[in-house]
């Protein structure tokens, strides 16, 4: 596709929507962002302003050595948009980046007006019509409405489509004990891929305890009511018997510790969940425990006492693709190539998270445009790890959304001893191949 009098429809005027129109525009591209609310609004925002902070506002931690603030660092690198307002708008918060709500959407919308390529408008879309030289890029977010969610069916096939988080605690692999720790594989079936932690009846009933009295995180009311049926958080089973995890989820069946020869009373499994093998999930582990009481509860079961969480478990509703397996790595739709996806549907977590992968889709798309290939981003930056290949790995069957984190980078060689020199390393090498990055794909904007 030329980009001679090409235009980009932009749906969704929220983070990812945004950022991705002032870059489409900056790369010179005519774009018309379209936002229902607030004629039609959802169960989570409050008004129709543009860039709408739902929840906190804490954009996270501004310090390089931190996962966050290593991705602002690149995002500023790449010339980001909408960092630019969230500074402007900020609000006293120590290391973090924390902005006024209202005056950080008046500032986006401001910035979006004074741009003449961007027209906003406010109507709801219910169809992508194929159009001759033209592409879409949907940014509708986890609460995407439902004749959006069905024309997406359409294209992707339902089982691509998914509507719950149900996700388990993510731990880092270094942060485990590996002398408490066992490899194995249920029966001695295949390699011994899993990490295992064995419990006695004392542990075992420890934990049950814990989980029983944890505070837990509310349901919000847009939640199905049928949220659990499928997929029911720990806490819940322990609620039904004293022994139900250890006949469920956490059964020893099949699972005797090597070093005792002896099965333990329970265990909990931890399966890989990048092909790096630096990320761990707690098989079966799916929770609505509020984040501290996980971190306090988990940090108890042997060989996790000092783990470190990249992604803490919950349920509730969100829309989002199965990205691995359903886009191609430039974030189009392979029965639609001029469509493109961006934002939390994607599968990324966060608010800088999300305006980095508006960023990266409306790069992608505009050197499409242009005719032009982005050479692939560094698996050493946290955007080439989070966008390029995180979202597109295939080692869980079970996609699930992630935050940026310092776990979806590739060991340093030679290694660093101590973690926080590790952070400091890795992000002084994100930086590095962020800039060579850049100065090799300046074509783009040609």
């Amino acid at each position: 596709m030329n980009s001679t009098g090409a235009a980009v429809t932009v749906v969704g005027a929220g983070l990812a929507g945004c950022e991705a129109a002032l870059q489409l525009a900056r790369l010179g591209h005519s774009v018309r962002l379209l936002e229902m609310r607030p004629d039609q609004t959802t169960a989570a925002h409050e008004s129709g302003d543009v860039a709408e902070i739902v929840c906190s506002n804490s954009l996270k931690s501004t310090v390089l050595s931190t996962a966050s603030g290593l991705l602002k660092k690149e995002l500023d690198l790449l010339g980001c948009r909408l960092l630019e307002c969230a500074r402007s708008a900020a609000v006293p918060a120590g290391a973090a980046l924390a902005v006024d709500k209202k005056e950080f959407s008046r500032l986006v919308q401001l910035r979006l007006q004074q741009e003449p390529l961007i027209s906003l408008e406010r109507t709801h879309v219910h169809d992508l019509p194929f159009l001759e030289n033209h592409c879409y890029l949907l940014a509708t977010g986890p609460l995407t409405t439902q004749a959006l969610v069905d024309r997406l069916a359409e294209l992707t096939g339902k089982p691509a489509l998914h509507f719950f988080d149900a996700i388990a605690p993510t731990v880092t692999a270094e942060s485990l004990d590996t002398d408490i720790l066992f490899r194995a594989a249920r029966y001695g079936k295949g390699d011994s891929d899993y990490w295992n932690a064995p419990l006695n009846a004392e542990q075992y009933a420890t934990l049950y305890e814990n989980l029983i009295s944890a505070e837990k995180a509310e349901v919000h009311d847009f939640d199905r009511a049928d949220l659990f049926d499928g997929c029911q958080p720990i806490e819940e089973i322990a609620a039904s018997g004293p022994q139900s995890m250890a006949f469920g989820p956490m059964r020893p069946v099949g699972l005797d510790d090597p070093r005792t020869g002896r099965r333990p009373h329970a265990v909990i499994q931890l399966r890989q969940e990048n092909m790096e093998g630096t990320l761990f999930g707690l098989v079966g582990f799916q929770t609505r425990l509020k984040f501290g009481e996980q971190k306090k509860v988990f940090r108890q079961i042997p060989g996790l006492e000092k783990a470190e969480f990249v992604r803490y478990g919950q349920m509730h509703r969100n829309f989002y693709l199965d990205t691995p397996r359903c886009l191609k790595r430039d974030f189009s739709l392979p029965e639609r190539p001029d469509i493109f996806l961006a934002g939390q549907m994607t599968g990324v977590e966060g608010y800088v998270e999300s305006i980095a992968s508006g960023l990266m889709t409306s790069w992608k798309l505009g050197a499409r445009l242009k005719e032009f290939t982005l050479d692939p981003m560094p698996a050493t930056t946290m955007m080439g790890s989070l966008l390029g290949r995180f979202l597109f790995d295939t080692t869980s069957q079970r996609f699930s959304p992630m935050n940026a984190n310092f776990g979806l980078l590739p060991d340093l060689v030679p290694q660093v001893r101590g973690k926080k020199l590790r952070k400091e390393a890795k992000a002084e090498r994100a930086v590095g191949a962020m800039e060579k990055w850049l100065d090799s794909n300046t074509a783009v904007f040609d």
